[in-house]
This record gives C-alpha cells, sequence and structure tokens, in this order.
C-alpha cells in the first residue's frame, strides 16, 4: 500500500505539473498580441572579419604614395620651373585661374590636368621647336592647393583630402583609411565635371565585386572635385519562432526565403501557415503584410528584403508543448517539466 501510496502520489504531481504547464501555455497562446519587442542585435563579428580582410586588399591596391612627377597641375599651384641648358629660363610661378603659367620666352602655357612630367614634356617640345636644340627642363611643385578629393560616409576618416596625382577609387577610399564595419556594398561617385555644367552624374560602384571578384574595371578614375559616398550597410530583424533570432545585416542577402536563411531557418515549433513582415512605409509606419508558406517551409511570394524589415514567425501551441515539455526521473519517482521553448 505505500509504494501504491508514493506512485500515486508521483503521478498526481506529475498530472498538476502538466496541467500547470499546458495552463501556463494556453494563457501565452491566448494573450492579446503586442507591439513587437525591441530587437536583440546579431553577432557582426563576421562582418566585422570580413570588413578587415576587405581593408587590406584594399590597401594592398591602392596607391598612396604617389610620385612627383604624377602630380597633377591646376589653379593655384605654385610650381618651380628649371631648364638646364639656360638658368635664365629658371622661373617660379603661380597656375592662374585660367590654368596658365607665364614662362620667359614662351609666353603663356596651359598646364591645367597635366602632370607635372607632362609638363615637362610640353615645355621642352616648346622650347625645341624655336629655341634650345634639346633641353631638358625639370618642374618642382612647391605648393598643391589645386586638386582635392572629398570622401564621406562609412569611411574611418572621412573628409577632403589632397589629391596630388591622378587616382583611381581604391587609392581615395585608402586615404580616408579604409571601410567601416557598418559600410555598405555600393560606392557612389558624384563627379565633379557634371556639377559645373548644372547636371549631377553619380556612378555606383559594387565594392564587392571590384575586390573579391578582380573587377579592375570597376577601379575608375577620380578626378579632382569628385565627392565618395559610402553608404551604410543596410539590416533586417528576424524575431519570434526562429532558431537565430536577431538583426543582420543586408549583404548577399536579397530576398525573405535567404533572409530565413540567414536567421538559420524556422524553429521546430515555428507556424507552418504564414509569416508577418512589418515594413516601414515613406510616411514612416509599419505595413503589416502577411506571407505564406509552402510544404517545404519557404516563402511562396517573391519578396525582397528592405533596410528596416522585420521578419517575424509565430509558434504554435502544440508545437511548444511537445518541444518545450520533458520527464524527469529520480528519487522517489517521475516527474514533468516544462520549459517555454520560445525564451
Amino acid at each position: 500500500m505505500t509504494r501504491l501510496h508514493r506512485l500515486t502520489h508521483s503521478a498526481g504531481i506529475a498530472a498538476a505539473l502538466l496541467a500547470a504547464g499546458l495552463w501556463a501555455l494556453a494563457g501565452v497562446g491566448c494573450a492579446k498580441k503586442a507591439s513587437p519587442p525591441p530587437l536583440a542585435h546579431g553577432s557582426y563579428a563576421a562582418q566585422a572579419a570580413e570588413t578587415e580582410q576587405f581593408n587590406q586588399k584594399l590597401f594592398a591596391a591602392a596607391t598612396l604614395t604617389p610620385s612627383r612627377g604624377d602630380y597633377l597641375l591646376g589653379p593655384g599651384d605654385l610650381i618651380e620651373v628649371k631648364v638646364f641648358e639656360a638658368e635664365k629660363l629658371n622661373a617660379t610661378v603661380r597656375v592662374s585661374s585660367r590654368g596658365e603659367v607665364s614662362l620667359p620666352l614662351l609666353g603663356e602655357v596651359t598646364l591645367d590636368g597635366l602632370t607635372a612630367s607632362e609638363a615637362e614634356t610640353l615645355i621642352e617640345e616648346r622650347l625645341k621647336a624655336s629655341y634650345i636644340k634639346d633641353p631638358h627642363v625639370s618642374i618642382f611643385v612647391k605648393e598643391h592647393n589645386s586638386q582635392r578629393v572629398t570622401v564621406v560616409g562609412e569611411v574611418e576618416n572621412p573628409g577632403t583630402y589632397d589629391y596630388p596625382s591622378r587616382q583611381r577609387l581604391l587609392d581615395a577610399i585608402a586615404l580616408a583609411g579604409g571601410l567601416t564595419e557598418e559600410a555598405g556594398q555600393i560606392a557612389h561617385v558624384r563627379r565633379s565635371a557634371d556639377i559645373s555644367n548644372g547636371s549631377a552624374q553619380t556612378c555606383q560602384i559594387n565594392m564587392h565585386e571590384l575586390i573579391d571578384e578582380g573587377r579592375a574595371d570597376l577601379n575608375i578614375q577620380i578626378d579632382g572635385g569628385d565627392v565618395i559616398f559610402i553608404p551604410k550597410l543596410g539590416s533586417f530583424f528576424v524575431e519570434g519562432a526562429f532558431r537565430r533570432p536577431g538583426k543582420y545585416p543586408i549583404k548577399d542577402v536579397t530576398n525573405i526565403n535567404e533572409a530565413l536563411m540567414a536567421a538559420g531557418g524556422l524553429a521546430p515549433y515555428a507556424s507552418d501557415e504564414k509569416l508577418t513582415l512589418l515594413r516601414k512605409s515613406d510616411a514612416g509606419e509599419y505595413i503589416n503584410l502577411e506571407l505564406s508558406l509552402d510544404e517545404n517551409r519557404q516563402i511562396q511570394e517573391k519578396v525582397k528584403i528592405q533596410d528596416g524589415d522585420i521578419v517575424i514567425a509565430e509558434s504554435t501551441f502544440w508545437g511548444r508543448l511537445f518541444h518545450g515539455g520533458g520527464v524527469t526521473l529520480g528519487v522517489p519517482g517521475m516527474g514533468v517539466t516544462y520549459r517555454d521553448p520560445t525564451r
């Protein structure tokens, strides 16, 4: 009788625990749905490591110490011109607002947009044509004030930098210290020439294709006055019955199904019927979109992921009960436990 009493008592406790678990679970399932809680940030360690590798490749490909012969000349620059065969032709002159300098014998010579070495060749040709049989000219740039490039956005040191020589996109970004961990994949280059003409053309360069895929043709030439903007990498959120809920960067993710994969897929206790997508409208309000799942737990609609999207997966009553319940064995008998798998 004593043993039977103990078994009956243990079974009663187990039944009570199970009933309490069911009651709590039912309360969770029947509670009024509240607005989504603040979403936890996912790990960005992989993104940080990838950015570091990207910057290493960037600095390896960039030219940060150009030769003085490659310096671009423009209005405001002060240059020293030496003619080795005739010291009287030496001159220290400043490039005018029209891009010209005044030199002995030659008069006005246009140097705007030329490198120092190209300017040397031009002056030698002018002297050779009328005055000196085989002249040798040297130009030293004493002050370089004409060429500047602006790099803003997600770079380590945004600002305006001297642009001494013809450079390319990677050179300019390297001047600004490389990309931050939150930098997006697309670089926007606003051309200064188009601004002066009243039109603002912007080139968009995919940095992933440029660096990781070796697309050298995308490493475009940057001109003095150009503005380079690196936008912040967008992000999306997953909440609810996912294996790894949290915040994720939009990089290789382009649609909702890829977003689910990034979060590890749906949890086993997730509903197989639908997902909820919260998307902010142009007016700043969130729009509620219902997305249906197929037999493979994939989104049927072809929806592209956007910056700020929130994807919510609901859990089912029986799914939480099955994956949260458990049985413990011990002295004096058996017990039933329950832990909410969504927490």
